[in-house]
């Protein structure tokens, strides 16, 4: 079988998740990336700065020999073994470095050595990223935006997740979006994120339909910024409004920051997940604490803290739904009013979450 060429086709790439090895060094690696690659590095941090100072005060020449003098012997062959593997699994895959220079070229020439004949991408890493943000504004200038948007516990996260034309912005950022969305596990970089956005709407338009649903955020999720661009749509794009009574939007909270985020917490923590949890949303509360006032957030606060105690001792959720509630209509409610006055675009639904599903499902 003839040997698979090297590639710039960084569109089938990314539509088809083609396994990617990252032979950057783990830095880089944790800085930004793609979905579908894995780091397998040609160096290690350490070993890139050595060899990075060599370049600057003797030339490339001495920087190749001192690369090939750092990963020689038993490390050499352990690092191979592990690209061998990844090879052998992900026959279709490919391999890329920051430019697609010296260290992919390395990489493939020792896994031909090793009788593998393996594809890199040419351009690496800076030309697949610059490609996804192009991509992404293309993509935006494009999409028909439509945003499910509606009052804090409506379930606009459920009804996004229902619907087949859609990006999940917060399943993206890995984060719930409110003062309280934080979870166990940590955000993707901001460099990962805005790249899994571009992937999700290249995707999504890659056919002849232009709808993209997407839930109504604002500037930042968590600690990471929707790009400029998409932000400037959002502001413009029309609304379906979600509608739940207030005892439905409290449940749906008991259920995602109480039920949920304590499974969560039990999971990445153990024992000590249960106390963890409680501090965290005390610690959220006391983020809003000067937009509640003194008063309002002692109240809250003590709420919450017996409403754990009940939880514990009879699994009674009764407290919970009380300082849920108390907050909804005093501070996330008035707040999302607000919101939505500076709005420009125009709410084309109003309705509970099936319904807003079967509109949509109706106009696509």
């Amino acid at each position: 079988m003839p040997a698979r060429p090297d590639t710039a086709n960084y569109r089938a790439l990314f539509l088809s998740d083609v396994p990617m090895m990252d032979m950057r060094a783990p830095a880089e690696f944790a800085h930004g990336a793609f979905p579908a690659a894995h780091s397998l590095p040609l160096m290690t941090d350490e070993e890139r700065a050595r060899v990075g100072i060599c370049y600057k005060q003797q030339g490339q020449a001495a920087a190749i020999a001192l690369g090939h003098q750092l990963v020689a012997g038993d490390l050499r062959a352990g690092r191979l073994a592990g690209w061998c593997e990844f090879a052998r699994r992900n026959p279709e895959g490919y391999l890329y470095c920051f430019r697609g220079g010296l260290r992919s070229q390395t990489v493939q020439q020792w896994l031909r050595e090793e009788g593998i004949d393996y594809p890199l991408v040419r351009g690496g890493y800076k030309a697949m990223r610059r490609f996804l943000l192009e991509e992404l504004e293309r993509s935006l200038a494009r999409a028909d935006i439509v945003l499910i948007s509606g009052k804090t516990g409506t379930g606009k996260t459920r009804v996004v997740t229902r619907l087949e034309r859609s990006v999940d912005l917060e399943g993206l950022a890995h984060h719930r979006g409110s003062t309280f969305g934080q979870l166990p596990q940590p955000q993707p970089s901001q460099i990962d994120f805005e790249n899994a956005l571009s992937i999700a709407f290249m995707k999504l338009l890659a056919g002849r339909q232009s709808r993209v649903y997407l839930e109504d955020e604002g500037r930042m999720i968590g600690r990471l910024s929707l790009p400029e661009t998409l932000r400037d749509r959002m502001a413009a794009s029309p609304m379906a409004v979600v509608e739940q009574s207030m005892a439905e939007r409290a449940e749906v909270i008991v259920e995602d920051y109480v039920l949920d985020l304590g499974r969560r917490f039990a999971a990445a923590h153990g024992d000590s997940g249960s106390t963890l949890h409680r501090e965290k949303l005390q610690d959220d509360l006391g983020r809003i604490r000067k937009r509640l006032g003194g008063q309002r957030y002692q109240q809250v606060s003590d709420i919450m803290a017996a409403a754990f105690v009940a939880q514990d001792e009879s699994d009674d959720l009764a407290l919970h739904r009380e300082w849920i509630t108390t907050l909804l209509e005093e501070y996330y409610d008035p707040m999302y009013e607000y919101q939505l006055s500076q709005r420009a675009g125009e709410v084309v639904f109003r309705g509970g979450r099936d319904d807003v599903v079967a509109w949509a499902a109706g106009r696509d």
